[in-house]
């Protein structure tokens, strides 16, 4: 009876943790600039984001944008907090002044998710084409890990494809994991069953992975490692996120 108790309760930890993947979401209100509309407006938290199911986000470790991958301004200060998805997330917006690559970028403080044992920390960014630069997207930014994109990460079709490359500490990341969600920012998409929520791929021996998204939108993609180090006493989950609209 105790080992049967013991499978049910494995059972139940891996449907919890495939069904219900968490996401650092940091979504803008359009993916370029232009001189009609200059300003983007930017919400940060941390979520289900295919079941709007939001989860407290404190205020971020880091929050910056880097132009074209090269000039990098803290951004930290203009957050104000805001209700995401019913929980605390944060808000801001930021006018680019010249054409380029604007990456921003947020790096939370730990969360503590007691059902996996962990600590979860998802260094976020995404990618605004700023008044039809059009260049540059594909540079690393030196993150302790994130996805350098394949494909230009805006500017897209529903139904292509999505390809990156998962960089740790700068070196390509063999064989990871990269969960996919979509951001169902309406509720009308439904799943079939929870499987179908969190979509899953492998990165091949090259630490790149490639995915075609079918609907109009934004799509996050979150490739996961674990830190040499544990925090707090436990194990570190580092997610490596980007977020790109499909149109």
């Amino acid at each position: 009876m105790n080992g049967l108790r013991i499978v049910l309760a494995m059972v139940c930890v891996l449907w919890a943790t495939t069904a219900s993947a968490h996401f650092g979401m940091l979504i803008p209100d359009t993916d370029e600039t232009t001189q009609q509309k200059r300003t983007v407006e930017l919400t940060l938290s941390f979520s289900h984001p295919f079941e709007l199911q939001g989860m407290e986000l404190e205020k971020p470790a880091k929050f910056f944008v880097v132009v074209d991958a090269e000039k990098s301004q803290d951004l930290l200060a203009t957050l104000t907090q805001t209700q995401i998805m019913g929980q605390t997330g944060w808000k801001t917006s930021y006018t680019p002044k010249t054409p380029g690559m604007y990456t921003f970028v947020f790096d939370p403080v730990p969360y503590k998710e007691d059902a996996e044992n962990n600590y979860i920390r998802h260094i976020t960014k995404v990618v605004v084409d700023g008044f039809g630069e059009g260049e540059g997207w594909n540079t690393p930014l030196g993150l302790e890990t994130e996805i350098v994109p394949l494909t230009r990460p805006f500017g897209n079709y529903a139904g292509n494809v999505f390809q990156g490359i998962v960089l740790y500490q700068g070196e390509p990341a063999p064989f990871t994991r990269v969960e996919v969600e979509y951001y169902n920012k309406d509720g009308k998409r439904t799943a079939p069953n929870e499987r179908m929520v969190t979509q899953e791929v492998l990165a091949d021996a090259n630490g790149v992975f490639t995915f075609v998204c079918p609907w109009k939108g934004w799509w996050g993609f979150a490739g996961l490692t674990t830190a040499e180090e544990p925090y707090k006493g436990r194990e570190l989950e580092l997610g490596a996120v980007i977020w790109v609209e499909m149109q």
